[in-house]
């Protein structure tokens, strides 16, 4: 993939994941950022649970980055909540 397939696939399932997960979401570099790192978690938990991609060609690249993507927010949700707790106490 060349680099404009990667921006382009980074910057969907980084907006879908942020409408999902809830939240303003991080702008565009941002969105772009979160979709490319999820891209990576998203195949590695596909990779791992032994899943094959139920969409081909750009499609099924856009679906594991979202499902990776959604997975990140909810961990730095879950990691900045945890935060903001403690440093209230």
């Amino acid at each position: 993939m060349d680099i404009l397939t990667w921006l382009i696939v980074g910057l969907v399932a980084g907006v879908l994941a942020s409408l999902v997960v809830g939240g303003t979401g991080y702008g565009i570099i941002g969105d772009i950022v979160v979709g490319i790192v999820g891209a990576f978690i998203g195949g590695a938990v596909f990779r791992a649970a032994g899943w094959s991609i139920p969409v081909g060609g750009l499609g099924g690249t856009i679906l594991v980055a979202f499902v990776g993507a959604v997975i990140l927010l909810v961990l730095l949700h879950a990691i900045w909540r945890g935060r903001g707790r403690s440093a209230a106490l």
